[in-house]
């Protein structure tokens, strides 16, 4: 275990140059962070990932973040960012917001169970930044024991980790003393994982509100029912629901006035609307047959009762055969006297 004072001018050169052989030879460094001091190894080894879950008492269910030294690497390691993060990464970085995404499928590294994504993160530290910018991307988590509390100091560090560590790089008290924020943008509306030196507040006023779900946009559907409930004079009540809805709520005829239905069968006409004969009909001759003249050409159409009675009695001038079953008063076969020849009602006694 080799500590490497990185506050003095004269030994920072050695300290860092140290620090990277360490990494390269697949060993696990303590490097001081803006927020705590962090257990780092070589992010494409996977050998030292395992080292480092092993010293931290961690298994591969909880995959380190990954720390980086500039914003270019960002594309390089992770696919499908959302809109908003990269106008994260430059308001915030460096600074202490972890940021969870999909990583890139061709990376051959193993972390543990990510599930296909990567938490990175950017420190504010200049050591750090140094030594990511010599090393490349580091797996870095919070150096302490799993279920302790995190470093604050190289000491805390070297009490908790011991041996397991190759190189530790003492750059004083930490800056912030507490954990970054971890904001996963793999799902919508994205999440805080765990709250830290960053509040949900800041990540608001730079991005908006990512944290609340979009209002979810009206089915064509209910668009053409919406649109339809409003006539073309925007008058509701002429969608053809409401049509519909009004025929079976009132009898045809009775929702709309004295306006017939479409459904409607034309009604038998009034007596009194029937045009009517000649007010006398002369009598007929006795043994004159009272039959239609045999050369009128049958009607067509079928006509009404009354219409056929009233239609005889004028074309042929002689009463029909049957008596109108239209409202005429005249006595029924039956009912008359056997005197003599029936007369039409309105023949003169």
């Amino acid at each position: 275990m080799n500590v490497h004072d990185t506050q003095n001018p004269e030994t920072r050169e050695d300290a860092l140059a140290a620090a990277v052989d360490a990494v390269r030879g697949g060993g696990l460094i303590v490097l001081p962070t803006d927020t705590v001091y962090g257990i780092g190894a070589d992010a494409f080894t996977p050998q030292a990932v395992q080292d480092l879950l092993e010293a931290k008492g961690r298994g591969r269910d909880t995959p380190p973040p990954v720390l980086i030294g500039d914003h270019a690497v960002l594309m390089a390691l992770a696919t499908e960012l959302p809109e908003y993060v990269e106008d994260l990464a430059e308001a915030l970085w460096p600074g202490a917001l972890t940021i969870i995404l999909t990583a890139q499928p061709s990376l051959t590294w193993d972390l543990g169970e990510t599930r296909g994504t990567v938490a990175l993160r950017m420190p504010e530290d200049e050591t750090a930044l140094e030594l990511l910018r010599r090393t490349g991307p580091l797996a870095v988590s919070s150096a302490n024991r799993h279920g302790k509390p995190a470093a604050t100091s190289v000491l805390d560090a070297a009490t908790q980790l011991g041996d397991a560590v190759e190189v530790y790089l003492d750059g004083g008290a930490a800056r912030i003393g507490a954990s970054s924020t971890i904001l996963d943008a793999t799902v919508t509306p994205a999440e805080i994982v765990r709250e830290g030196a960053i509040t949900k507040q800041q990540i608001i006023d730079v991005v908006g509100d990512i944290f609340t779900a979009p209002e979810p946009e009206p089915f064509e559907e209910e668009a053409e029912d919406a649109a339809g409930e409003r006539g073309e004079d925007g008058e509701p009540g002429t969608s053809t629901e409401s049509a519909e809805g009004a025929s079976d709520a009132a009898p045809a005829g009775e929702a709309d006035g004295d306006a017939p239905s479409v459904l409607d069968l034309p009604s038998e006409p009034e007596l009194e609307s029937v045009p009517q004969g000649p007010a006398e009909t002369p009598p007929a001759a006795p043994g004159e047959d009272a039959a239609a003249p045999s050369d009128v050409a049958p009607s067509t159409s079928e006509p009404s009762t009354a219409e056929a009675s009233t239609a005889g009695s004028s074309d042929s001038g002689s009463p029909a055969s049957e008596p109108s079953t239209s409202g005429s008063t005249a006595a029924a076969p039956e009912d008359r006297p056997d005197d003599g020849p029936a007369r039409p009602e309105h023949m003169p006694g």
